[in-house]
């Protein structure tokens, strides 16, 4: 259910990424509407699990110069994608007519041939245009992750939690300011923007490190998840909810301006996204645990409306499609940037569209998303019906 859950957070991604003048309605349909958890969280989330899962099995075959060797292999390999996309978008902004302008607000100043300064800043992730920036984050992550992994693999669990949680609480203090502020005033280009990112890697990373810890430790079988979330057990299940049912009401009042103002000077320093704080913390621990525990657990609970939920929502996780989706996340990541990047030129261009028609293209949007992945499915499929050559 993993690809299953990944294609699922890659569908609401491009959904919530498709920018139409005057919004659409598409964007109400969410679980971002009820909760501060979001797709990118999940994402982010479980492409750590897939890192301490998969290179954690092969740390513990192979050794720790190996497992370290395939991580940056991999990291090299998203690099050389991130920096690919900044590329045809770049290609594209000098080719279509009124690019430059219509993609000013997502590139700033950007161009092959402007500030060679803002090239090296978007070659080393320190200014990423929008809707570009997770790959950079899991770059970065992925070159951080062979240690984490193998100090997870070998017991030492409780160091790597504290140091994350450590990194966390110092990128709530807005610390790295300190060397960022500088950075970012010898960057900044004509457009009057430096450092620009979407995401404190110092409050983000742990979530990846979280996901990275527990894969490494599915990869050493050191969980067992039928013992921990278990049918019987339901003090956690019922903690995440009434947590998540008490976020609610706070997510709907901030997201429409509706707390009084000195509760929402409060409470806006503790939901800032960007920064992954103390609310978005919280809220998605309990959702990934209660999540977790319907996913498991579920089916076997006494009752039949919890053992229903379960069932449909493993239904859900495991259709085909979404599965698809998500054994070909990095290739299909990639994509739904293009059309994110080409729905916004043609809006942009465009007199305003009806809400039917950005429905529309929002529903060719998502019929294009699993090109690449059903791409690389035939080319796995011609690879396997390939005869072999008889040796004579």
């Amino acid at each position: 259910m993993i690809d299953g859950l990944r294609g699922f957070f890659l569908v609401f991604m491009l959904i919530n990424h498709l920018v139409f003048e005057g919004g659409y309605w598409m964007l109400r349909v969410n679980h971002n509407q009820l909760a501060f958890v979001e797709d990118a969280q999940g994402f982010v989330f479980l492409s750590g699990l897939m890192i301490g899962l998969v290179y954690g099995r092969k740390m513990m075959r192979q050794g720790y110069d190996a497992g370290s060797r395939m991580i940056r292999a991999r990291a090299l390999e998203l690099y050389r994608y991130a920096m690919a996309i900044v590329l045809a978008v770049l290609v594209a902004r000098m080719i279509l007519p009124y690019a430059d302008p219509l993609w000013f607000n997502w590139l700033g100043d950007t161009s092959l041939t402007g500030d060679p300064l803002r090239l090296a800043a978007v070659a080393t992730f320190l200014f990423q245009p929008t809707v570009m920036d997770i790959l950079p984050q899991y770059v970065i992550y992925m070159l951080a992750a062979p240690p984490v992994v193998w100090l997870c693999l070998n017991g030492h669990v409780a160091k790597v939690a504290a140091g994350s949680a450590l990194l966390w609480f110092v990128g709530q203090l807005g610390v790295h300011q300190l060397i960022t502020d500088p950075v970012s005033a010898w960057i900044t280009s004509t457009d009057g923007q430096g450092i620009r990112t979407g995401f404190n890697l110092l409050g983000w990373q742990i979530v990846f490190f979280a996901g990275a810890a527990i894969g490494a430790l599915m990869a050493s079988e050191r969980i067992d998840w039928s013992a921990l979330l278990r049918p019987d057990r339901t003090l956690v299940p019922w903690i995440c909810l009434i947590t998540c049912l008490l976020l609610l009401p706070l997510r709907i009042t901030t997201a429409h301006g509706l707390l009084p103002p000195d509760l929402a000077a409060k409470v806006t320093t503790l939901e800032i996204r960007a920064d992954f704080s103390l609310i978005y913390l919280v809220n998605f621990i309990a959702a990934a645990l209660g999540l977790s525990w319907l996913l498991v657990a579920g089916a076997q609970h006494h009752r039949p409306q919890v053992r229903s939920l379960a069932t449909a929502l493993r239904s859900f996780f495991s259709l085909g499609p979404l599965r698809l989706l998500g054994r070909h996340s990095l290739y299909v990541y990639v994509w739904h940037v293009a059309i994110v990047y080409l729905v916004y030129y043609i809006d942009q261009a465009s007199p305003p569209f009806s809400q039917a028609t950005k429905t529309m293209i929002a529903l060719v949007s998502l019929a294009l998303l699993p090109l690449p992945a059903l791409w690389r499915e035939r080319g796995a499929r011609e690879v396997v019906r390939k005869p072999v050559p008889a040796h004579s």
